[in-house]
């Protein structure tokens, strides 16, 4: 604590930092929780005959945040790979990714460090249909890129390393950066595949759609079942939970810390103005009790008793017997701060 007992610059920058963090685990966790809600609440539908009655009763024939499982199938052409024979899919991803090592400075170590170089998504509309195709209901999946979690199968990975010769070598340990190689990556939603959609679903004249909610809920694509998919939103939203939590009682900690020290600083003032004031009255009670002549003759440090030590070799006549068994070792005189060799009692007559 500083003069003051105002807390410190570097007490005041930490209770200010964990106070900030704790905020900020709390938003977050809020938002976890928010979406986790929002899972649980969302409304279960069937792909069957009856979903399209379900939407017409529906108000505005929306359903503002439903939860839909099928299988994915192609409404026109269908994305086929381009390194694997008979892959068939709706969305397709190619990514170009440089691998190569950087030298920290700091460390005097070689990293690892990655960095997409070129990457292109290709995509075709595409439904929902049940698993078993009889009732030739279909639902129309919006904006499939737009969903938290799409659901992508890699189906081809390469990886191709650089070659370097002498001079390469020499001028990469030179610059700091050693290339690795290029790794090359195809990724599919394939046609067949399970989906669980997680949006608003809305009958839209003879097409049924799901597209990303509008009251700011996330949109699912995801090949997970909704049990799993709640089950990670949940146990997210418990591991921010539990981070505001830890942080919330080291901020509460720092807090009492400072208002414990500067209660302690409260107590030592209000204690030395109590002192202050009893050698005030003591000093007063002597003077107008017995004048000046006994003043003269008190103890210099207890002011009620009468001086009875002769402090050697300094000669100072100052205290009395018992305020000079009281002085810390060594013993020093109280006027002059010289060493007492030894003390020689003085008598009144």
């Amino acid at each position: 604590m500083e003069g003051g007992g105002r807390p410190s610059a570097a007490q005041a920058a930490l209770l200010a930092a964990s106070t900030a963090i704790t905020a900020l685990l709390y938003s977050v966790y809020r938002q976890k929780a928010r979406v986790a809600r929002g899972l649980e609440g969302a409304r279960r539908v069937q792909l069957d005959g009856d979903l399209r009655s379900v939407l017409l009763e529906a108000p505005g024939r929306c359903v503002p945040y439903a939860v839909i499982e099928g299988v994915v199938r192609s409404v026109k052409e269908t994305l086929s790979s381009q390194f694997v024979e008979n892959c068939k899919g709706v969305v397709q991803r190619l990514t170009l990714q440089e691998h190569k090592m950087v030298w920290n400075r700091t460390t005097h170590l070689w990293n690892d460090y990655e960095k997409i170089i070129h990457q292109r998504t290709n995509t075709t509309p595409f439904d929902l249909i049940p698993a078993e195709d009889s009732t030739g209901v279909a639902v129309r999946v919006m904006k499939p890129l737009d969903a938290a979690e799409l659901s992508l199968e890699t189906v081809y990975e390469k990886f191709h390393p650089s070659v370097q010769s002498f001079t390469d070598v020499i001028g990469h340990y030179i610059s700091g950066e050693r290339p690795k190689g290029i790794q090359e990556t195809e990724q599919m939603l394939k046609v067949g595949t399970a989906l669980t959609g997680v949006g608003e679903l809305v009958l839209d004249n003879t097409t049924i759609k799901l597209q990303p909610p509008k009251q700011g809920m996330p949109y699912y694509l995801s090949s997970a079942d909704f049990d799993s998919l709640l089950q990670k939103q949940e146990s997210s939203a418990r591991f921010w939970k539990i981070l505001t939590v830890v942080f919330g009682f080291a901020t509460c900690a720092v807090l009492f810390f400072l208002l414990r020290k500067q209660y302690r600083h409260h107590r030592e003032r209000q204690h030395l103005k109590q002192m202050q004031e009893e050698f005030r009255q003591a000093q007063e009670r002597l003077m107008n009790a017995e004048g000046g002549e006994t003043l003269k003759n008190a103890c210099v440090v207890c002011l009620s008793s009468t001086k009875s030590c002769v402090f050697l070799e300094c000669g100072h006549v100052c205290s009395c017997h018992e305020c000079y068994q009281a002085l810390p070792e060594p013993k020093k005189c109280p006027i002059c701060r010289q060493g007492i060799t030894r003390v020689v009692p003085l008598y009144n007559s």
